[in-house]
């Protein structure tokens, strides 16, 4: 049964940072690729970055260009990110997600977490 916990959520100030993290298992995480959604009150979820199965490739979502960066542990079987310069709208819950391809599509990942809420707060 693959199973996707986040954690590092919580309340941050206008200018700050946050890491989330992700443990998974379950899952061949050497083979998957991972992500980060965040869903606003009464938005759809938006992409906000992933990372290809062998950790060398990154995209990101253009509301966080250049203020994130997303990695994997594969110790740990961990996924990080990193978020700083944090603004209001980048409040929301957080969700990872897993995939054997990845995609900017939510629809598209195979695997979802909980979903841990992240409060910016200028």
């Amino acid at each position: 049964q693959v199973k996707l916990v986040e954690s590092g959520g919580g309340s941050a100030q206008t200018g700050g940072s946050l890491q989330l993290s992700c443990a998974a298992s379950g899952l061949n995480f050497g083979d998957t690729a991972m992500g980060w959604f965040r869903r606003a009150p009464g938005k759809e979820p938006e992409f906000v970055a992933s990372v290809s199965w062998s950790g060398n490739s990154r995209d990101y979502g253009r509301s966080v260009e250049g203020r994130c960066t997303i990695s994997k542990d594969f110790a740990k079987n961990t996924m990080n990110m990193n978020l700083n310069d944090l603004r209001p709208e980048d409040t929301g819950i957080y969700y990872c997600t897993a995939d054997r391809k990845g995609s900017g599509l939510w629809s598209r990942w195979d695997y979802k977490g909980q979903g841990i809420q992240v409060t910016v707060s200028s």
